[in-house]
């Protein structure tokens, strides 16, 4: 096995164990705006004084012990949302304890992402940040699909984190990007997309805008190219999105569909191009 495979299975490797930590924290951070995260279970068990309250499978110990069927206790509110899925974050689990996103299709998930940037990148000091990275960004594309939100606990540090990260990239050898590039695409992407929420508020998010930040910074290291291209991907990722729902007549011109996913699916691309041809 060569260096690079080597390096890819151990991206792999990372990137499932990293997957199963983010179920959970997607669940509490999949609540409506102006409500405060979720600190238990849909049961009412507590998850924020535990060890890891934020972290590891949406799985409650307390129900699996007790042998509770996982549906909410009286004085939980469960609001369906136009996906399906309840802002409470319990699903129809036929008795298990689990609640939640998938642990392991969020794990697998994350770990094809991890591998795909990893054959990309190979052996060059950008990895590191794009594997520290990349958990992050498919926490916020779970939460914004299941309630249309990009929490700022996690928009705002992912663009600092990814300056810092490149930052330290770019005083290694090797490194194939320019940390001034990143920063501007960071400013430019996120002034850009500030400008479309100000012309149109029911088109672009106020969260879009800042997750646009820490977007434009991973793209702009690879050079203006790799900033158009991701940005061009995500628009039509969710244009082909909302065409497909209009097309199955699962919503209408007007719906609101969830953006976030699809800007982060576009910069994935972008990078991966940008990192095959740096």
């Amino acid at each position: 096995m060569s260096i690079d495979q080597l390096l890819v299975v151990v991206a792999a490797l990372w990137g499932a164990a990293a997957g199963t930590l983010v179920p959970r924290a997607a669940y509490r951070f999949s609540v409506p705006p102006e409500e405060p995260w979720r600190d238990s279970c849909p049961r009412g068990h507590p998850l924020a004084g535990r060890p890891g309250g934020w972290l590891g499978p949406a799985r409650c110990a307390t129900c699996a012990g007790t042998g509770a069927k996982g549906q909410p206790d009286a004085g939980h509110v469960v609001t369906a949302n136009a996906a399906g899925t309840s802002y409470d974050g319990s699903r129809s689990s036929g008795g298990s304890a689990s609640y939640g996103p998938s642990t392991p299709l969020v794990a697998l998930a994350t770990a094809l992402v991890c591998a795909a940037l990893a054959a990309a990148t190979g052996t060059r000091p950008e990895l590191g940040a794009w594997l520290l990275l990349a958990p992050v960004g498919v926490l916020l594309a779970v939460v914004d699909f299941r309630v249309q939100r990009l929490p700022d606990p996690l928009t705002l540090p992912l663009a600092a984190a990814a300056l810092v990260l490149l930052g330290v990239a770019a005083l290694l050898p090797e490194h194939a990007g320019d940390w001034l590039t990143a920063l501007l695409g960071a400013l430019v992407l996120g002034g850009t997309y500030f400008v479309l929420f100000l012309i149109s508020p029911d088109g672009m998010g106020f969260g879009d805008v800042k997750l646009a930040l820490g977007l434009g910074a991973v793209l702009g290291w690879y050079g203006w190219g790799s900033v158009v291209l991701g940005t061009f991907a995500g628009f039509l990722f969710g244009g082909l999105y909302g065409l497909a729902l209009v097309v199955a007549r699962r919503a209408g011109r007007r719906t609101s569909i969830p953006f976030g996913p699809f800007l982060i699916a576009g910069a994935f691309v972008g990078l991966l191009i940008g990192a095959y041809a740096a």
